[in-house]
């Protein structure tokens, strides 16, 4: 164990972050934080400054994903911190270990409504597993290795809040390895849950595996390959996780959830027992899509579900048999058990389904994307189908919120995992450039293209000035629809096409692209898309570009709740004008 040195609260923290390998930290530069700032190039750690400190939080969920690594975000106390919230709420969905660094008012001056004084700590509990203050100077590096410790185990966001008089003066303390305060392995699953999943599943007519973000958190992708192998069963991916399962594998179904895969979604139908790894079931994630109801609920689907978090097992759909265990270690002893029983011939009628199913639902998309569009722009499918044949293969693609950016969860097919990075059930638009901007990081060698329609993207088009000054080649594509087209489409079909709030007047973006000293690109017609995207996948390996993409604003996918919404119904005299009983008039 490491000896007691001198040092001030400023050191502790930063060699504590340094020990557990702490590449980045992202935000806006403030005094509360900047005496452990100054500690930062000397720790060989780099501070990303961005435009809004929004940005940062998103930047290192993002940057998660792709590495598995935690990365660090701060801001100025008060109003730098608040506007991390969305950001972090985001990671809280996402179950991305973050570490949000929070510097407070001075501990002499809490409750004097001084200058950027705000309560943060409580701010935080609901959106992160643990939000917690520095109770002492000689507590710091305690308190990020709690920190640390949380993150790793509870899987999510952790708040620290550091008084800003905290950062300062002597304190005796020691800085450990990781190893030393916190486990390092994958949770052990237990053995009667095993035996009995491994029975339901050898015993299944129809199984069918569902694969969530934890089999990528684990690498466990090979593993369930190997099961849906044994098992001849398709594979579909849980809402948002495209890059789960490798769309080269044969029993490849598709991502479920909205604009996901009618394979998968009929796949899942038909299955007598539901093998759900690393995947939380969220309610949003599984409802009807398409008219198909696929999660039955009517005692003919068993649920084998497995989540390193007891607390996700059975929260939306009840189960069979609940694992909590580490999705690779659990994986891995499911298959010892059930290759236990026998070798299994290959079902050849259950693998030609599979790729029946397939073969029809890669038609269908094709087929819609070929629909003509107005004149002047192009068909918001057709663009994510050329796109997605271009896209090289290592390319990681981030994607907002909204009606085009939903779009590409029926078009994104994956070959390797940590590749897609969805702001996912926050539903939050601004994140694709900002994610995107932390995948770069993380992944440096690789492509990386965001995807966002024209409303996300003016809340994020500012960052562009990071990706350039902090040399983080990105592709953003801006699906130019000049409206909210989410919005709009519950406008469309739920108020008698009154459009309020929808409409969005807007710069060129690629001129503006090209302004704060990126690239840009813009297309408008079919027989450009290939051309320009290959020119601009080659030039966004050493410098930022936005290609702005007109496409159609009527060609719109279908509302994301349509079970959140309802026709009018109007009782005052000066609104009965708007009642859907008069729509047809």
């Amino acid at each position: 164990m490491a000896e007691k040195q001198k040092m001030t609260p400023s050191e502790a923290i930063v060699e504590q972050l340094r020990m557990e390998g702490v590449e980045y930290c992202a935000g806006i530069v403030g005094s509360a934080f900047m005496d452990m700032l100054d500690l930062f190039p000397a720790a060989g750690i780099r501070f990303i400054a961005c435009r809004d400190e929004h940005t940062a939080g998103h930047m290192m969920d993002a940057y998660n994903r792709v590495t598995g690594k935690v990365g660090v975000c701060t801001g100025q106390n008060g109003p730098g911190i608040t506007n991390l919230v969305t950001s972090v709420a985001t990671a809280y969905q996402a179950h991305s270990p973050v570490l949000i660094i929070g510097p407070s008012a001075g501990s002499t001056s809490v409750g004097w409504d001084g200058f950027q004084e705000v309560d943060q700590v409580p701010i935080f509990k609901p959106i992160t597993k643990k939000s917690f203050q520095v109770p002492h100077p000689s507590r710091a590096a305690d308190c990020v290795r709690t920190a640390f410790r949380t993150m790793y185990a509870e899987r999510g966001p952790v708040y620290l809040d550091v008084p800003r008089d905290y950062f300062y003066g002597e304190v005796n303390d020691f800085i450990l390895p990781p190893e030393e305060y916190r486990s390092t392995s994958g949770l052990i699953p237990d053995a009667d849950s095993m035996a009995k999943a491994a029975e339901v599943i050898a015993n299944a007519k129809k199984p069918v595996i569902i694969n969530g973000r934890g089999v990528v958190d684990s690498d466990a992708v090979d593993v369930v390959a190997e099961i849906a192998e044994y098992l001849s069963c398709p594979v579909a991916t849980s809402y948002l996780h495209n890059d789960a399962f490798r769309y080269s594998d044969p029993h490849w179904v598709g991502p479920i959830g909205y604009m996901g895969s009618k394979a998968a979604m009929y796949s899942i139908k038909e299955a007598d027992v539901i093998i759900a790894i690393g995947c939380r079931l969220s309610y949003f994630g599984t409802l009807p899509q398409y008219d198909i109801k696929y999660f039955l609920q009517d005692g003919s689907q068993k649920i084998v579900q497995v989540d390193v978090n007891a607390n996700q097992i059975a929260r939306t759909h009840p189960v069979e048999v609940g694992i909590v265990g580490d999705a690779r270690v659990t994986a891995e002893g499911l298959l010892e058990l059930l290759k236990a029983k026998g070798d299994r011939p290959v079902d050849e009628a259950r693998m030609a389904d599979i790729k029946a199913k397939r073969d029809a639902w890669e038609a269908e998309i094709e087929e819609l994307a070929m629909e003509e569009p107005e004149a002047g722009t192009i068909h918001p499918r057709r663009l994510l189908f050329e796109m997605c044949k271009v896209k090289p293969e290592d390319c990681i693609v981030t994607t907002d919120i909204g009606n085009v950016s939903s779009t590409a969860n029926s078009y994104l097919k994956f070959n390797a995992p940590r590749l897609h990075v969805a702001c996912l059930t926050n539903g939050n638009t601004g994140f694709a450039l900002q994610a995107a901007l932390g995948a770069k990081l993380g992944c440096p060698d690789h492509h990386v293209m965001s995807l966002a329609g024209d409303g996300a993207w003016g809340m994020s088009f500012y960052e562009i000035m990071t990706a350039v000054q902090e040399n983080l080649p990105v592709l953003a594509v801006v699906f130019r629809n000049n409206a909210w087209c989410a919005e709009k489409k519950n406008q469309v079909d739920f108020y008698n096409n009154r459009f309020v709030g929808c409409e969005i007047q807007a710069p060129s973006w690629a001129e503006l692209a090209r302004v704060m000293g990126a690239e840009g690109f813009y297309v408008d017609k079919v027989e450009d898309i290939q051309p320009t995207f290959e020119k601009a996948f080659e030039i966004s390996m050493t410098k930022p570009v936005v290609v702005e993409a007109r496409v159609d604003g009527t060609k719109l996918a279908p509302p994301f709740r349509k079970d959140a919404l309802a026709l009018p119904t109007r009782f005052l005299p000066r609104y009965e004008h708007l009642d859907a009983k008069h729509f047809n008039d």
